[in-house]
């Protein structure tokens, strides 16, 4: 990470600003994914892409922006540079680089760009044609997740993905091609009937690469999904720990930091726009689904924006009828637990007076917590940094429950 953007980040007297644009539509949904993701039809796999309606969400996801410009008067009064633009979903890179071209385009009539802002694009190996990745390089996107999951035709199959394992490796080596110096892997782990073998294979395969970037995460059955009430047979708890142990070992040969829970990266190259999160920074959620944070300093305020769910709603509804019900002002409670267990999140945490300025409360009704929990070997004894121990990293989950207020 550069200077400029990690004083950004993390200096007291300034909350960042990151943009997320939600695109809601993949090829097939996959049985563990809970995101907010859509197939686009049922029929001919070929003819997918004409149901997407390209034109028209871009247009809309300018509309929703709009409004949020127009409802949340903060950020025209204190207007703050864009520290990153994540393209996420669903699957963005089924949209074609001219419609990322004019919608980037657009977007930066209506913010100023940090000098060294961080533009992602979630790709997925089976949604990209020869030569796309040259041209999302070409309109200003630097940076590209890739979500591969595994190279073992196998576990790929079981969980899904339209890709196998050559599909991989091609759209890393595409990227490469690119231009982009930077780029993250997704890789889980703890697949079905999966052996720490076929684990470590995987990431060995990855780090062959030489990916900037790692996310590395163990599969869980969420609710709402495929696998959560057709569960497959997992790793027991002993070949988890087995593969976790030798996974971490291995990254660290790598020269790979664990900057957070389930994030690796080379040096300089952690992800801005996920830090921004951790950190308890304000972002704009634009898109089916989307949630956003925005800081009234001037109030000292908090609100949660959210949006309509279906694609097909999203598309139909004027901007004034975007938002869902989840919408509104987080409480000061729920303001201290969330800001806890972003930060806490982070391998070195956060200077503990961002708390007060992220969230607007004093820092001092959690010192019980904070010196019962520093005592028990669970947070570190720097009263300058909010941050676990080894050991509370291990049990993060036990650490964060101290600080869950009841409704």
């Amino acid at each position: 990470m550069t200077s400029f953007i990690n004083n950004y980040l993390t200096t007291p007297t300034v909350i960042p600003l990151a943009l997320y644009i939600h695109f809601p539509w993949c090829v097939q949904k996959c049985p563990y994914c809970d995101f907010n993701s859509h197939s686009l039809t049922d029929t001919d796999p070929n003819k997918k892409l004409k149901d997407l309606p390209e034109k028209l969400y871009l247009e809309k996801l300018l509309l929703d922006v709009d409004h949020d410009l127009k409802t949340q008067p903060s950020l025209l009064k204190h207007p703050r540079p864009l520290t990153s633009i994540f393209l996420g979903g669903g699957t963005p890179s089924l949209f074609s680089p001219e419609g990322l071209s004019f919608l980037l385009s657009q977007i930066k009539q209506r913010f100023s760009f940090s000098p060294e802002i961080e533009i992602t694009l979630e790709a997925n190996p089976g949604t990209i044609e020869h030569g796309q990745f040259k041209a999302y390089f070409d309109i200003g996107i630097n940076r590209i997740s890739l979500g591969v999951q595994s190279f073992n035709p196998k576990h790929l199959k079981k969980l899904g993905r339209i890709h196998n394992d050559t599909d991989a490796e091609q759209a890393i080596l595409e990227i490469k091609q690119a231009g982009f110096t930077n780029f993250n892997l997704d890789l889980m782990h703890g697949l079905p009937t999966q052996t720490p073998e076929e684990a470590l294979l995987d990431l060995k395969t990855a780090l062959r690469f030489d990916p900037t970037h790692l996310s590395w995460y163990q599969l869980t059955l969420e609710p709402n999904t495929l696998f959560f009430y057709q569960k497959p047979a997992l790793p027991n708890d002993d070949t988890l720990e087995q593969i976790e142990s030798l996974g971490l070992n291995l990254l660290k040969s790598f020269n790979y930091e664990r900057y957070e829970v389930s994030a690796y990266s080379k040096k300089n190259s952690a992800s801005l726009h996920n830090q921004n999160y951790w950190t308890f920074g304000d972002y704009l959620g634009i898109g089916a689904g989307a949630h956003g944070k925005i800081s009234d300093p001037e109030k000292r305020t908090i609100f949660r924006t959210a949006k309509i769910k279906t694609p097909k709603n999203y598309l139909a509804k004027s901007p004034e009828a975007l938002s869902s019900p989840e919408a509104r002002y987080i409480s000061e409670s729920e303001r201290s637990f969330e800001f806890m267990m972003n930060a806490l999140r982070l391998s070195n945490g956060v200077p503990i007076e961002l708390y007060t300025q992220r969230t607007f409360l004093d820092v001092s009704t959690l010192h019980p917590k904070i010196n019962q929990l520093k005592s028990n070997g669970l947070l570190s004894q720097d009263p300058k940094r909010l941050s676990a121990t080894p050991q509370g990293f291990k049990y993060l989950n036990t650490v964060l429950e101290q600080f869950l207020v009841s409704s």
